[in-house]
């Protein structure tokens, strides 16, 4: 099997393993509306998960993404065995310093919540820095995670880590249906810390496969332990704007009205639907092959991966932005509203998602680009731009909030993404040359001109439909999926129309494969 089938069979498996994925966390969040609603005790939870979440989102992410190019390099020059060594090594001095972090956090926890939440006071303060020390421990499990997940992908082996999201979300759904009303919002917060234990055990199995054995070494003098921290440090603080920029949306968002960080919780969930599920597994899949070119000063490989990579994914965001836009509300009603959470939250709710729509595009590609970087052992530049977009953000935000409330720094993340990326794809440009910058430009004109007429169409059939059927929860569902599936049908028609390429090798292959096995049937 070619490098390029196996690539596409990778993806095509995560994909379907993340919508699995995506679905069982759909039903985790809808049964975290319905229980606890949209209102004081979910804004409390939120910040104090956000509080962990820094930490833990910055060590997954970095060490994920710097440990792959570091252990293939180790493994061509020392072994499968020596890879093991070192990926032990890795293992152990994360956890020291995991641990480390954990006590840390624990003293520094009231200090934490009055910066990322300054409107919290009295019980809610207090909650909130409970919840944040019961959430803490999250950071030791997320680094043997991480490290399990470099190892395994650097080996190719991509199921594993995509199959962690199942064991995550059932933790979290087991207890909602069944403890959430004995524990309430503290046994939310323990269920978190188990469900990342969970991805644990689903990890070794597959690591024992590729021949890992755990084993007890600790050795600070390891080069490549100094190379992974150099890397790494950059991709910290990368990551750490990041984070940033959802610490101030909520610390804002805490002094306006109740429900507020809610609604923007939930509408960067929906958001991010189709970056966890579609954009992840392409850049998952094909980091490892942008690094061995990288190795190999392969600039021309590289470019073709990144041309190929960069129009799939304009192919899959623009029309998702489009139908975020045009449908939000329905969507948030069907996937939300519910118990607790009224029409009012799906309104706020709704109006965040269409102004964190507006920068999917650019957030995509800002993953898949910075991967770039990063396979080209460049995390600094990464870094300066982030450092630059938090600044804008941040200005944006105390601007825009005046004047609409929380949507407005829904839209101020999207604006300061936007201007990231395409300060990334410049400096990208300086690095390696011409990146195939017109093309990229007529596969978003087709794409917008596609979504365009889907958007019509779709929005056109879905209120027609609920005219025709009424207004209830299984009806709109039925709307709103009769009308996706028709526009997602019509925007593939019209970009084999417009001659996108990628659509049209896929149908091409497609195509022969069917009349190979038409004509196989008649014989």
């Amino acid at each position: 099997m070619s490098k390029a089938k196996k690539a596409a069979k990778s993806v095509i498996v995560m994909i379907i393993l993340s919508i699995g994925g995506k679905l069982l966390g759909f039903i985790r969040e809808i049964l975290i509306a319905s229980k606890f609603g949209s209102g004081i005790e979910t804004d409390t939870f939120f910040v104090a998960f956000s509080a962990t979440g820094i930490i833990t989102t910055m060590i997954g992410v970095a060490l994920n993404t710097t440990m792959i190019p570091i252990l293939s390099e180790i493994e061509a020059k020392e072994g499968k065995k020596g890879k093991i060594e070192h990926t032990n090594n890795f293992l152990n001095i994360i956890i020291l310093l995991s641990v480390l972090l954990v006590c840390v956090g624990c003293l520094f926890s009231p200090i934490i919540i009055k910066i990322l939440a300054n409107g919290f006071e009295g019980s809610q303060f207090e909650l909130a820095v409970s919840l944040t020390r019961i959430g803490l421990p999250i950071m030791i499990f997320t680094g043997i995670v991480s490290t399990l997940r470099g190892f395994l992908q650097s080996e190719l082996m991509f199921m594993e880590s995509s199959f962690t999201s199942f064991p995550f979300n059932f933790v979290y759904i087991l207890f909602l249906i069944f403890l959430s009303g004995t524990y309430g919002i503290k046994g939310l917060m323990i269920a978190s810390v188990l469900a990342v234990v969970s991805q644990i055990l689903i990890q070794i199995p597959g690591a024992k496969k590729s021949g890992y054995k755990y084993k007890f070494i600790i050795n600070l003098n390891d080069k490549y332990l100094l190379k992974l921290l150099f890397l790494t440090g950059p991709m910290l603080i990368g990551t750490a704007i990041d984070e940033i920029n959802v610490i101030v949306d909520r610390t804002l968002a805490s002094t306006l009205v109740s429900g507020s960080i809610s609604a923007l919780n939930y509408a960067n969930r929906l958001n991010n639907l189709i970056l966890g599920v579609f954009i992840s597994a392409i850049t998952t899949v094909l980091f490892p092959m942008l690094s061995k070119e990288s190795n190999s000063d392969n600039y021309n490989s590289i470019k073709k991966i990144m041309g190929h990579g960069i129009n799939i994914i304009l192919l899959i965001t623009i029309p998702a932005t489009v139908g975020l836009i045009i449908l939000a509300e329905p969507i948030v009603k069907i996937a939300f509203e519910r118990g607790a959470f009224d029409t009012i939250a799906t309104k706020m709710t709704s109006q965040a998602l269409i102004f964190y729509a507006i920068g999917l595009v650019a957030m995509a590609l800002r993953l898949f680009i910075s991967r770039v970087y990063y396979s080209l052992q460049d995390t600094k530049t990464p870094m300066i731009n982030g450092v630059l977009s938090a600044g804008l953000n941040i200005l944006l935000n105390l601007i825009l909030i005046k004047y609409m409330a929380h949507s407005g720094l829904a839209l101020a993340t999207s604006i300061s993404t936007i201007i990231l990326t395409f300060s990334l794809l410049k400096s990208l440009k300086k690095k390696i040359g011409s990146i195939g910058t017109v093309e990229y430009i007529k596969c978003s004109v087709k794409s917008g001109l596609a979504s365009a007429i889907m958007g019509i169409i779709a929005y056109a059939i879905y209120y027609k439909l609920c005219r025709a059927l009424g207004l209830g929860t299984m009806y709109n569902l039925v709307s709103l999926l009769i009308a996706v599936g028709t526009g997602a049908l019509l925007y593939l028609i019209l970009c084999y129309i417009f001659k996108v390429e990628e659509v049209r090798m896929v149908a091409d292959k497609v195509w022969r494969k069917l009349s190979k096995t038409k004509s196989c049937k008649d014989k």
